[in-house]
């Protein structure tokens, strides 16, 4: 049983030997799976139970446990209930965001929940994102209090009802993203995309093709204030290797940045306010858990709704324990346009590097990762550039990605200087779709 946001998972051998082999086997030799190494403890539990089985109709249970991984979209109750209703009729949802995205689905019946599960487990809500994890839920009814993006109760539809425009009746599988664009920051229009091709049961009631917002600018430059769930707090932070500007080299990736500052009560802690909640369900989703400095990063959203620039402080390394990075010209989802060529990936041990100067060679990074005391690439990659280019890209790939993750952080936006030239480069990385060169 996967507990994703846990990074943990249970396993129930056949009987006792077998689970002390493995115990021992890897307490002698590391075991690694996807490149972490992976520590095997015995569990408390003595099953691994689940409220029902799906091969039993009347021992299932109807509500299903969603988890949203690589959520690069919003996710509302009507995205949920634009996927899962064709395949069973859905009476209500809940979503909640704690490490992550998360939902409960209640079905009409056991085998509509069972049906839902066996088709969608696995699927991309959207082409390559917001991964669908199924599982049957502990709870076996639901209670919605209020209708809204984040709960729905489709037995009552006038509970706590809110002014929903068009979204009861052109849903976005019909062509029309559900909620027009408003303070909540969902577009009216979106590109279609195929579903999964496991979504497609073969019925002429199945639809084939949705509709979804385009990612959102940060909302401070559209709407002039900053929506709830805008800040995240993230603590594990090295003391003396971490400052404002390294936070915002590593977030910046998944949203624009607006304020950094670390907390004087709490050493190693600090509270970011990003763009939007999308770019915090983002950051939460990819940097939980990612080892940092040898830290590792707990990153949950704060319960501020914004960041106050009071009690500054002096950090280990002589900078300003706050800064604000609203103007900044390195936030990179600044208009739809920008946000749209970003490459939005999970860390890895690859990053992909652009607009260095044309005379940057191999040595130059050698150099760069020595003087920020960050351990050097194993292999370094430049495309072939245009002749009219002025700069120059490619991939550099480190030994893990712990390895890679701190190059970025010290090495982002990193200022190149060219001899007789103006005005200097600012090196930009990101993580690359490659998991190798």
């Amino acid at each position: 049983m996967m507990m994703p946001f846990k990074r943990q998972a249970l396993v129930e051998f056949e009987n006792i030997d077998s689970a002390k082999e493995c115990v021992t086997f890897a307490a002698d030799e590391p075991v690694y799976i996807a490149g972490q190494q992976a520590f095997f403890n015995y569990s408390t539990s003595k099953r691994i139970t689940r409220p029902g089985n799906t091969d039993d109709p009347s021992g299932g249970n109807k509500v299903l446990l969603l988890s949203i991984q690589n959520p690069l979209y919003p996710i509302t109750v009507d995205v949920l209930y634009t996927v899962c209703n064709p395949v069973g009729k859905v009476q209500r949802i809940v979503i909640f965001k704690r490490n992550g995205i998360q939902a409960m689905l209640m079905f009409e019946s056991v085998l509509c929940a069972q049906k839902a599960k066996a088709a969608l487990n696995g699927a991309d809500i959207y082409a390559g994102c917001c991964t669908l994890k199924i599982e049957y839920a502990r709870p076996t009814r639901l209670n919605v209090i209020r209708n809204d993006n984040d709960s729905w109760d489709y037995t009552k539809p006038y509970l706590g009802r809110r002014d929903r425009g068009k979204g009861r009746q052109r849903q976005a599988i019909l062509g029309e993203h559900p909620s027009s664009f408003r303070h909540d920051g969902y577009g009216s229009h979106g590109p279609l995309l195929p579903l999964p091709s496991r979504y497609r049961m073969g019925s002429r009631d199945t639809p084939e093709l949705v509709a979804y917002p385009l990612p959102q600018a940060s909302s401070s430059y559209m709407h002039g204030g900053n929506p709830s769930g805008s800040v995240v707090m993230v603590s594990g932070l090295h003391q003396l290797k971490m400052n404002c500007s390294r936070v915002f080299n590593l977030f910046c990736l998944y949203g624009n940045i607006e304020k950094v500052k670390f907390m004087k009560t709490i050493p190693g802690t600090a509270l970011v306010e990003m763009g939007d909640e999308y770019a915090v369900e983002r950051a939460v989703t990819h940097l939980n858990n990612v080892k940092l400095f040898g830290k590792r990063l707990n990153v949950c959203v704060s319960k501020q709704h914004s960041v106050v620039p009071s009690q500054i402080f002096e950090l280990e390394d002589g900078t300003s324990s706050y800064k604000d990075f609203a103007m900044s010209k390195n936030n990179r989802f600044t208009s739809a346009g920008q946000a749209s060529k970003n490459i939005i990936q999970p860390p890895s041990c690859v990053l992909h590097y652009y607009n260095v100067p044309l005379c940057v060679t191999e040595e130059t990074f050698t150099k760069l990762c020595n003087d920020h005391e960050v351990l050097t690439f194993i292999k370094y990659k430049v495309f072939d550039a245009k002749p009219s280019a002025k700069t120059l890209s490619g991939l550099l790939e480190w030994e893990c990605k712990t390895d890679a993750v701190e190059a970025l952080t010290a090495l982002n936006h990193y200022q190149i200087r060219v001899p007789n030239g103006s005005n200097p480069y600012t090196l930009k990385l990101c993580f690359s779709t490659s998991s190798h060169l």
